[in-house]
């Protein structure tokens, strides 16, 4: 296969994968695999694996390539994407790459709004479409490789569902993936995300192979007040009032903003803060829940933790000089010590049966109702976690560190240590980080969510680079994707097949 036969091929399959539609959690994302699985059945060997449990009926595909020996690389990524309501009028159009990029441009050139997108489509190197760039481009490159690849060796790809939700497909597949492994007798020796990185400058930052990828915690906060009448408001602790300070204490704490190197983890930034009141009254909020996006490089959960409860009070004492009283602050695993017990074990599996609820919102009602167990009273704060945490990941091998970076260089590609998305790269790739204080903290672990043991695999990520995912202009840099990647790609799996 030539370079550009290679070329044609990526964006023959690009386009293709994302004319099926596959947003997260849907019909059509169930019946994707299936429909992946049949597209592929020219590899050696085809398999598409339920994942146990799942409520949606949704599948991981994997497909082999059987060369020589044992050795194996594993191609993967996701292929769900996250919903079109955004693209409004041109929603129809959201999964038609063709039909998409004239009408973008034309309602771009109306209205005037986002002249570098215009820019972008004008100057014929960007292709829009929902899940072209994140990642079912990534995937057409994996695949386009995988078939033009001819040395010594296997190459396994594997094509994961729900990375934007719950990653409910890569935490099945750790298991799977070992499975099929040790049943087909293949020793992996490298595990290749390919998802995608967003760049919104000149390509620099997205043209690169990822030796690691960030963790990241969904921290809580349970903010417990003192009812009042707001005429007498001086009775009370409003809970709304304690947790703006919270938010004003943790909103991109550079305490929580890990940095390595010139490599910085982005600092939190909180994802909800509601009270929990439901309707008018002229009462003080009595309880609220807020809760943060944080991320990590090296931490564990415990070191988040520590550092949290450390903001948490300091924003805890502001508010007491305020209210006049105490605010003791606590952890959730504080807070289940009081309680525990059947009564325990009962709620937990009640809030895990409520699957249309999101982690969080379980995360929630879970702590909510260990505090009404608990007797105690506010005002009060509990510090937790509550979704499914994603570890970070390292290469510790520097000799197979030094092959990849001598295999992508004479490429264009530059490597950097931490992916800077959340990805599935979390559960495949080498942790170091200790889950224990997180599995502690997290009131609803265990019953609403599971977690795989550690796989542990050298991991990277090569994928494409484009603009604005998760975006009605998500768009695709499409001659990296399509001309250069499936050729980097090959370089790797070539470097690291010779190396032993």
């Amino acid at each position: 296969m030539t370079r550009n036969d290679i070329a044609a091929r990526a964006r023959e399959l690009a386009l293709r994968l994302t004319a099926w539609p596959s947003v997260t959690g849907s019909a059509d994302e169930a019946a994707f695999a299936q429909r992946l699985a049949n597209d592929l059945s020219h590899f050696d060997l085809l398999r598409a694996e339920a994942i146990p449990g799942d409520p949606a009926g949704r599948a991981n595909v994997f497909a082999l390539k059987r060369r020589r020996g044992r050795r194996t690389i594993v191609l993967t990524g996701h292929f769900d994407v996250v919903p079109v309501d955004d693209y409004g009028a041109l929603k129809p159009l959201a999964f038609d790459v063709q039909a998409l990029l004239p009408a973008t441009m034309a309602r771009l050139a109306r209205s005037g709004d986002h002249p570098a997108a215009l820019a972008d489509f004008a100057s014929g190197d960007f292709l829009p479409g929902r899940g072209l760039l994140d990642m079912k481009a990534g995937l057409a490159a994996g695949l386009a490789a995988m078939e033009a690849w001819h040395g010594e060796g296997n190459l396994l790809f594997l094509a994961v569902a729900d990375e934007e939700d719950r990653s409910a497909g890569a935490r099945a597949a750790v298991p799977q993936l070992a499975e099929f492994a040790r049943a087909q007798e293949l020793d992996i020796a490298l595990v290749i995300n390919l998802d995608a990185i967003s760049d919104q400058g000149d390509g620099g930052t997205g043209r690169v192979a990822a030796l690691g990828s960030i963790g990241k915690l969904l921290l809580t906060a349970f903010v417990i007040g003192r009812e009042t009448h707001a005429c007498y408001p001086q009775d009370g602790a409003n809970a709304a009032y304690l947790a703006a300070e919270l938010l004003t204490e943790f909103e991109l704490a550079p305490e929580l903003a890990e940095t390595s190197g010139r490599e910085i983890a982005a600092p939190p930034t909180a994802l909800a803060a509601k009270d929990l009141k439901s309707g008018y009254n002229v009462t003080t909020p009595g309880q609220a829940w807020c809760y943060w996006n944080t991320l990590q490089h090296r931490r564990g959960a415990e070191e988040v933790l520590d550092i949290s409860l450390m903001l948490a009070r300091r924003a805890k004492a502001r508010a007491a000089r305020k209210v006049g009283r105490d605010i003791p602050v606590m952890t959730c695993a504080e807070l289940l010590a009081r309680v525990r017990g059947s009564e325990t074990a009962r709620l937990a599996t009640e809030i895990a049966a409520l699957t249309a609820l999101d982690l969080p919102e379980r995360s929630k009602r879970m702590t909510e109702a260990l505090w009404a167990l608990s007797g105690l009273s506010g005002p009060a704060v509990v510090i937790g976690f509550g979704s499914i945490p994603y570890p970070a990941v390292a290469l510790s091998d520097a000799a197979l560190t030094d092959i990849i970076t001598e295999a992508v260089t004479p490429h264009g590609l530059g490597t950097v240590q931490y992916f800077p998305g959340i990805s599935d790269m979390s559960f495949f790739g080498e942790s170091a980080g200790d889950l224990a204080a997180a599995a502690a903290n997290t009131p609803v672990w265990g019953t609403s969510f599971a977690m795989p043991a550690p796989a542990g695999y050298p991991c990277i990520n090569i994928g494409p680079w484009g603009r604005d995912y998760h975006h009605w202009l998500e768009r695709l840099h499409a001659p990296y994707a399509f001309e250069t990647l499936p050729r980097v790609l090959l370089a790797v799996i070539e470097a690291v097949m010779k190396h032993r």
